[in-house]
């Protein structure tokens, strides 16, 4: 694939872009979800939350697996994860926030998985074949993943009167870093014309519905603000990225080439 592009790079440049957005989308919430082991609210949420941490990090794999081969530079999934520096990431800013409380972590989820799930049902038509088949294996464990947190925002926020009002708070705080999701710039165009990528300012609407149906279900207020942070997909990030490289790159950094 040569087409130039709006970069002046190749189309296999900004393929390889994308699917680092992608990889490191599921690698960084991956990680996050990770720092609960051992920590969680009862012992079937600890699990359930390692669990889906394990789902993410396997969908990690498969898209930095990817971007390594279109890159084509011999970088592997363990390069790509380890050894690239914070501006080089380039998730979404809703990901790399905090745990905060769980009801900081549910709703962080919630907002995510809603979204991820229209993405990868979009992806699985791609004419790119291995992305759509990434995306078709991956949608099965999201589906899952959604129904999971949508269900814990309803018990949760419709629970008690603590947690109520820790659910809303949550809701209300994340709320402008889901704007990032809906946004476009010039590799996404590219790989929406070509169809590789699906539109995700068509995933708006939808995914606005599914949420706005389960907050009122959960007695939870819809947020009214517009305003919204962007430039995770850019390398633009919070402070709170550099913290998780931290941890998750210190033994590789410590240890070059180290291996099992």
């Amino acid at each position: 694939m040569t087409t130039s592009t709006p970069h002046g790079g190749s189309t296999s440049e900004v393929l390889f872009v994308y699917l680092l957005r992608l990889g490191d989308n599921a690698l960084i919430l991956g990680q996050r979800l990770a720092e609960w082991c051992g920590k969680g609210p009862m012992f079937e949420e600890d699990m359930a939350l390692s669990n889906t941490a394990l789902d993410l990090l396997g969908q990690a794999r498969q898209w930095l697996t990817y971007a390594g081969e279109v890159e084509g530079k011999g970088r592997d999934e363990d390069t790509l994860a380890f050894l690239r520096d914070v501006n080089d990431f380039h998730n979404l800013l809703l990901v790399e926030q905090p745990n905060g409380d769980y009801a900081s972590t549910i709703v962080r989820q919630f907002y995510f998985d809603a979204w991820h799930a229209l993405l990868l049902q979009g992806l699985s038509t791609s004419t790119e074949a291995r992305a759509a088949e990434v995306a078709k294996t991956a949608l099965k464990e999201v589906t899952y993943h959604l129904r999971r947190s949508s269900d814990l925002v309803v018990r949760l926020g419709d629970g008690t009167a603590e947690s109520h009002r820790r659910m809303q708070t949550a809701v209300d705080e994340l709320w402008p870093f889901t704007g990032e999701m809906f946004t476009l710039d010039a590799y996404d165009s590219q790989l929406i014309a070509q169809n590789v990528a699906p539109d995700v300012t068509r995933l708006r609407e939808p995914w606005l519905r599914h949420v706005t149906g389960v907050l009122g279900t959960a007695t939870l207020a819809i947020p009214t603000g517009t305003w919204m942070h962007k430039g995770g997909k850019q390398g633009q990030h919070t402070e709170h990225l550099g913290y998780v490289l931290a941890e998750m790159q210190f033994l590789q950094r410590a240890y070059p080439g180290a291996k099992w």
